[in-house]
């Protein structure tokens, strides 16, 4: 039996936000076991770690913003803990023709309109910021706030911390908390949670790694003839060159299409990588759901929680997902934003 003011917790799925939120709970003295039997090998394997809130908002998403600011004011303290560092030199948004700087003047419009800090730069001064990017470049801007931190030094650090066994043991936990990703909820549990199946999809995503002598200092995220890509560097002369983003029915799989598309981009953006060496080609699954916000919280079974459907946000949002579930398994306390309980009428109504 569990000590009084705990909980018998089974979290399936070991990525980060598995492992975050079982790390949380043990943190609060409950009993945890995390089942997976290839953990820390799906979509945050393979993620590149930007953090960054304002930048990811493509349009008007004040609901899916509010949560990357809460969960990014967390990240420095979890990462103290954890033992890994943020790399807090900023990202660059540029464009390599005029088109594709009216979207990043576009999208730089929309971080100040949220609140978030943006420094113009003349041409002088952002190849002064950053000399690795081609002469072609047409301008771009920085966001100071925006960091990045590696899932992979994350999930290893989260491993030594948290059990995690192949399979479950019958009959053990009082609350099973699925983080599975992209994997699609399995019928039973779907049945139990009273939503469809289809209320996460997967997206494929192609993502490659480099070593080279002449990477970027900071995140390079940018547009080429209307292409997007981001290139985030790593310790040691590494660096992460995606993401490819397409919905498919089938498994994920590397593409030569993907892999020509992300390279002529990352190129044209920075030439230097012509001499890098490729170390590893990825495709993974990320969680999709009908309204782009994550199923954090309660379901229609109160032995049944949800914590997935985090698309391209997983890393950013695992520390407050952690808090958002074991808040929840103390206090019943559920943010409107992630209760996955707003999606019953949506889906039916279908």
């Amino acid at each position: 039996m569990s000590a009084p003011g705990t909980t018998r917790v089974e979290v399936l799925g070991a990525g980060i936000v598995g492992l975050s939120l079982a790390e949380e709970l043990l943190r609060r003295g409950h009993d945890v076991r995390v089942i997976d039997p290839a953990p820390a090998r799906g979509a945050s394997w393979a993620a590149a770690g930007m953090l960054t809130p304002a930048a990811e908002v493509w349009h008007d998403e004040p609901a899916l913003l509010d949560l990357g600011r809460r969960s990014l004011a967390l990240w420095p303290a979890y990462a103290e803990r954890l033992g890994v560092a943020l790399r807090l030199e900023g990202t660059l948004l540029v464009g390599r023709d005029a088109a594709d700087l009216q979207e990043v003047e576009r999208q730089a419009a929309l971080v100040r309109r949220l609140g978030g800090r943006v420094e113009e730069l003349d041409p002088r001064g952002l190849r002064g910021l950053e000399p690795t990017l081609s002469g072609r470049v047409l301008g771009g801007v920085l966001l100071p706030d925006d960091p990045s931190i590696d899932p992979r030094r994350v999930l290893a650090a989260l491993l030594e911390r948290v059990p995690v066994q192949p399979v479950p043991t019958p009959g053990w936990a009082e609350v099973t908390v699925l983080a599975t990703g992209a994997t699609p909820l399995p019928a039973a549990y779907a049945e139990r949670a009273g939503l469809p199946p289809g209320c996460v999809r997967g997206v494929r995503g192609e993502v490659l790694r480099a070593r080279s002598d002449d990477p970027p200092a900071r995140t390079v995220r940018g547009w080429v003839r209307g292409r997007a890509v981001y290139v985030v560097p790593r310790a040691g002369g590494e660096v992460v060159i995606g993401a490819t983003s397409e919905e498919h029915d089938s498994p994920p799989v590397v593409t030569l299409g993907g892999v020509h598309a992300l390279l002529e981009a990352a190129r044209e953006l920075l030439p230097g990588l012509d001499r890098a060496e490729l170390l590893e080609a990825l495709a993974r699954d990320r969680p999709g759901t009908p309204d782009g916000l994550p199923l954090v919280g309660p379901t229609r079974d109160p032995g049944l929680v949800l914590a997935t459907g985090h698309f391209r946000h997983g890393v950013l949002l695992a520390p407050l997902t952690a808090e958002l579930v074991a808040d929840h398994l103390e206090t019943g306390r559920v943010d409107p934003a992630t209760d996955p309980r707003r999606l019953r009428p949506l889906l039916e109504n279908r």
